[in-house]
């Protein structure tokens, strides 16, 4: 990992106000790589220094930091409001989506995603007497879909109990919030899911040497961690390694058989082998769990359309925006149908949709240039 950027100039200046009034002068704070350092070595070998770092980890600046802007005095919702002003005013925390960042650099860079915000807000508080902890929410997930395969991430909140209560914390806007479906998880498997979001983001680049390094290192942290289980298996894919693919993704089945991107992928895997019974196995069971991603759809979509049916890839696709119209990859999937039949009005109102989700999305930009400029 490269060592995080200095801390820029308008906050290093800042360190040099006068040090708040401390008290509890004795209390030493939880030292994360101290506690998992057994663990990381039983997984990864007494190397494992060399491999990872610890996401939630701090340094001299950020220890220092922290000691000159938030008192661990007080109580702890006092101390709780400090640790979020440090992060929102002090450091003036923005969003950027990738990369996913330790608590050191999204201090020193002043910008990071939602587990990137957690690994910072656990690193101060634990710094000043809070014991805030992850917590991973299982009712919004986020995955990409790309050349016929689903890429997975989830959503990191923080949690911790203030005054007896439990809160999640949340990126934008910084206030309690309130999930359906949440499940706090050990450090452990957060940095499981650190090194999953590295290998997901690097997935997504092309950058297959990064991506296969970082998931290794989650499935090995987190053997049963269905979303490294899933990338992992298509970074085999990807590299061609059929056979080692599948025996990941069905060993991941055994571990979580109504995984939808993981049968998804699979699908996928059994298909370039030339194993079509078994892809149409489960192609029926994905069907019959009658819960499948929009994800899943977009794919039967795209597989109609190679066929030549439009007619079944525009019913695929539609019932991809019914189960989630805020995901560009779906619009992206409505504009291929559209525009293979000639329909552009339709074509051009989702490839804008899609761009007002992300105004990055590499295809569906590429869609609106070829719309732009029209019929050849």
């Amino acid at each position: 990992m490269p060592p995080p950027a200095p801390v820029p100039a308008r906050r290093a200046a800042a360190l040099l106000l006068p040090a708040l009034a401390t008290a509890c002068a004795g209390y030493v704070p939880f030292d994360g790589t101290l506690a998992l350092a057994p663990e990381f070595e039983r997984r990864l070998g007494a190397g494992w220094t060399e491999q990872i770092v610890v996401p939630f980890a701090t340094d001299a600046a950020l220890r220092h930091a922290i000691d000159e802007r938030v008192s661990p005095a007080g109580s702890e919702s006092r101390r709780r409001d400090a640790a979020l002003d440090f992060i929102f005013g002090f450091v003036d925390l923005e969003y950027a989506l990738a990369p996913t960042r330790t608590a050191t650099e999204t201090f020193a860079e002043a910008t990071g995603n939602c587990l990137s915000f957690v690994n910072l807000f656990v690193a101060v508080g634990r710094e000043r007497r809070l014991n805030p902890f992850f917590v991973e929410v299982e009712d919004y997930q986020r995955w990409n879909y790309q050349d016929g395969v689903v890429v997975s991430r989830g959503h990191m909140v923080a949690g911790m109990y203030v005054d007896g209560e439990m809160a999640t914390y949340d990126f934008l806007p910084y206030r309690p919030k309130s999930y359906r479906d949440f499940r706090p998880i050990t450090d452990l498997a957060a940095t499981g899911h650190y090194y999953n979001n590295l290998g997901a983001e690097a997935l997504m680049e092309g950058a297959l040497d990064d991506a296969e390094r970082w998931l290794d290192v989650a499935v090995r942290l987190t053997p049963d961690f269905d979303k490294a289980i899933n990338n992992y298996g298509i970074v085999l894919l990807r590299r061609g390694r059929l056979a080692d693919a599948v025996r990941v993704l069905e060993e991941g089945l055994q571990l979580h058989p109504d995984d939808v991107p993981m049968l998804t992928n699979l699908v996928r895997a059994h298909q370039l082998r030339g194993d079509n019974e078994r892809a149409g196995e489960l192609l029926d069971r994905l069907e019959d769990l009658n819960q499948a991603s929009p994800f899943f759809y977009v794919y039967r979509g795209d597989a109609a359309l190679a066929a030549g049916d439009a007619a079944t890839a525009l019913d695929y696709m539609r019932r991809a925006l019914r189960a989630d119209s805020e995901i560009p990859e779906v619009h992206v999937g409505l504009v291929r149908v559209y525009l293979s039949t000639g329909r552009l009005d339709e074509a051009k109102h989702h490839v804008e949709r899609a761009l007002r989700l992300d105004a990055t999305h590499d295809e569906a930009r590429k869609f609106a240039a070829l719309i732009e400029r029209g019929p050849p």
